[in-house]
């Protein structure tokens, strides 16, 4: 199976650190000031005005992130000058979307001029291993339909959430603070607010497509393995819940990020590996020319680089898209790649190690090649 095109989008608004700063609820003390500069994040794309300041209920609109998502796909198809009558699958991956249902898949269909019989699927909650994930669905359509023509979607936008969890906050206080707080609600408040402000400032929005064919001329996918869950509570070290109040239509968000992420994050992508190469593990991932490594923060792919021992050159295009594009959850796979491709020349049997990680608790490893 090979990749015959990729494409990737972004929101025509862009906001440095320093302009978000300056546009959050309230005033933020220099210790976590300091904590959002270590996230490794200089500026981001964000599809919703964050400047938006109602105390009204209001029904979020899915017109951002369905154009945003239209607008990857139809750079794929134009550059592989592939027909929407030529698209026999649709995969689409995503996490956040203001309509639970229908699911993203369906409000692009007829956006994208897809006929209404395609095949199609929606992939929501994988989070960072989306891209990954929609590469295993197109390989299993394809092992059984081997002429088809798959078209994939992965999205990364997430400020629905993370932009109206921190509306109408008051104080932000630092982490030595929340520590010193002895009454435990109290103190999970805090710690709330100082992780809801983090994702606020960590997380950016974009949209990427791919176009996937049987064909084994070009960029091939040659395997994939994923793990997922491994302690029965991993899964709580990062995660998105609804929360309700006991009163009619009053619904509310809850997020979490672990301090535990960054050691998770290490022990899951090496567990992917050793599935993926088994007793090789340690020369293959040696020999690959490139590293595609999901955006986690700067701290993660610290941790990762430490870890695995991986040549700072090798993954320094993962680097430059959390400084320039924050971290674009399911999408930021398709982003390192597209950049990957663009800055660099590549030579026969080359190969390129891809891994995702993150919420569930889960990590996916992929090895691509040039034939």
């Amino acid at each position: 199976m090979r990749i015959s095109q990729l494409s990737t989008a972004l929101p025509k608004d862009s906001f440095s650190t320093e302009e978000l700063m300056e546009k959050f609820p309230c005033r933020l003390t220099e210790g976590v000031r300091q904590n959002i500069l270590n996230l490794g994040v200089t500026k981001r794309c964000l599809v919703s005005d964050v400047r938006r300041s109602s105390k009204s209920e209001a029904l979020m609109s899915e017109q951002g992130i369905v154009d945003l998502c239209k607008e990857a796909c139809d750079k794929a198809l134009e550059k592989d000058n592939v027909s929407t009558d030529d698209v026999d699958y649709f995969v689409v991956a995503y996490d956040v979307n203001p309509f639970l249902s229908p699911g993203l898949g369906q409000l692009l269909v007829p956006k994208l001029g897809l006929s209404p019989y395609v095949g199609h699927v929606n992939a929501q909650g994988t989070a960072s291993t989306a891209f990954i994930k929609t590469l295993e669905l197109a390989r299993n359509h394809l092992a059984a339909h081997p002429k088809d023509t798959v078209l994939i979607c992965v999205s990364g936008v997430t400020s629905y959430w993370f932009q109206n969890q921190v509306r109408g906050l008051t104080d932000v206080k630092e982490i030595d603070q929340i520590k010193e707080l002895k009454e435990r609600r109290t103190r999970e408040s805090e710690l709330r607010k100082w992780v809801a402000t983090m994702q606020f400032f960590l997380f950016g929005d974009g949209a990427a497509s791919a176009i996937v064919e049987k064909d084994e001329q070009g960029l091939l996918v040659k395997r994939i393995t994923e793990v997922t869950n491994v302690g029965k509570k991993d899964y709580m070290a990062g995660y998105a819940r609804l929360s309700a109040l006991n009163e009619p239509f009053t619904f509310g968000f809850h997020s979490h990020l672990d301090k535990d992420i960054p050691r998770l994050g290490v022990k899951y992508t090496e567990l992917a590996l050793k599935k993926l190469f088994g007793e090789n593990v340690d020369n293959m991932t040696k020999s690959v020319k490139k590293w595609a490594v999901h955006t986690g923060s700067e701290k993660i792919l610290t941790a990762l680089t430490e870890h695995h021992g991986i040549q700072p050159e090798k993954l320094k295009e993962s680097h430059e898209i959390l400084k320039t594009h924050g971290n674009l959850a399911g999408a930021s796979l398709p982003f390192i790649l597209e950049k990957i491709f663009d800055e660099n020349k590549y030579s026969r049997g080359d190969m390129i190690l891809m891994v995702g990680y993150g919420w569930g608790f889960s990590a996916s490893a992929c090895l691509l090649e040039f034939p």
